[in-house]
């Protein structure tokens, strides 16, 4: 893949004193989580996007279509945990702690390295409180957990479990392709920043995966069509366990008609229950300063969400930015239509 091959175009503008500072480009894409047609697109969204971290609901689902919630006891709290990149805080610790009570795991036998909360109210608080670095920490800890768990229960070497070649790796792989309704020629693998591979595949199917995961009534498969309900209820339960408080993904997970996630470098993604849509959204820079304005700017066009959720986004987002005196210095602007 070749930049020249990326159709992004420009889809949101900073303005300062009414000259444009930063032009945040990227592509766009709308589908119908029915049958994955394209409803509305921005740039090339045939051209691949990383799946990052919003892969983790689908990769939570393939281990628990082997029964591992049942087996190990999980509750809502605890699914949530393993489709999250959490931020460190205290609650979402708690929980991670409760998983490895629940599963027999030893922190010690995540891949992962040791680290920091990646929340800066999180890390300045366990810093403060004389908190060291530990595996549990780390943004992903509970889909290692989760995956850890499902290789001890159908005996799988733990070992490893992060390797293209392990087991629990090439059932996660065929059940992303599944789910995306994806061809093999479609998807390619890279490696994530904790160390699982990472598919890539067109951004279009990224919006195909969650319209599918919003809308888990369409599911041809009638088990997988329940173990997307039980994961996305509970991040719709949790939605402070899914990324944290004030994230754009966490506001949109309140909103009981919408499921969203993250994933690292600027991809973003989220399913609509009642329009039966799926959005996908990738940012060339890789920033997140420019999620909220693209995201806002699409629900006003295509609703999706309620009037308070609309309120709250503003409120958390504005258009309009201050300066450290509090005046109005700028303003977001989407260049899409």
């Amino acid at each position: 893949m070749s930049l020249d091959t990326i159709n992004d175009v420009p889809l949101l503008v900073m303005k300062r004193g009414g000259q444009a500072e930063n032009v945040h480009r990227g592509r766009i894409s709308i589908v119908s989580a029915i049958d994955g047609q394209l409803v509305y697109s921005c740039g090339d969204v045939q051209a691949p996007a990383y799946v990052r971290s919003t892969a983790k609901p689908v990769q939570a689902m393939a281990s628990l279509l082997d029964g591992t919630a049942q087996a190990y006891g999980y509750e809502e709290r605890h699914l949530a945990l393993m489709a999250a990149s959490h931020r460190g805080s205290r609650e979402q610790i708690a929980t991670l702690e409760e998983i490895l009570s629940l599963t027999g795991i030893d922190e010690e036998q995540l891949a992962i390295q040791p680290t920091l909360p990646v929340g800066r109210q999180a890390r300045d608080e366990y810093i403060a409180a004389g908190g060291k670095p530990r595996k549990l920490l780390h943004t992903c800890a509970g889909k290692h957990l989760g995956v850890l768990a499902w290789c001890k229960l159908k005996g799988w070497p733990m070992e490893g479990y992060i390797h293209p070649d392990h087991p629990a790796q090439q059932a996660i792989l065929s059940f992303i392709k599944s789910w995306a309704k994806a061809e093999k020629e479609q998807v390619t693998l890279g490696k994530d920043g904790c160390g699982f591979p990472v598919a890539a595949m067109p951004l279009w199917k990224l919006a195909f995966i969650y319209g599918r995961l919003a809308n888990p009534d369409l599911a041809e498969n009638q088990d997988e069509g329940a173990i997307a309900r039980t994961i996305t209820q509970a991040m719709n339960a949790y939605p402070n366990h899914v990324e944290g408080h004030n994230r754009l993904a966490s506001l949109l997970l309140s909103d009981p008609n919408v499921v969203a996630k993250s994933g690292a470098h600027g991809v973003f993604v989220f399913g609509l229950r009642r329009e039966k849509l799926g959005v996908s959204i990738t940012v060339s820079d890789g920033a997140e300063i420019a999620w909220p304005h693209i995201v806002k700017a699409i629900l006003k066009r295509t609703g999706g969400v309620s009037d308070f959720t609309m309120q709250k986004l503003d409120e958390v987002f504005p258009s309009e930015f201050l300066n450290d005196t509090k005046e109005i210095a700028g303003q977001w602007k989407a260049l899409f239509e």
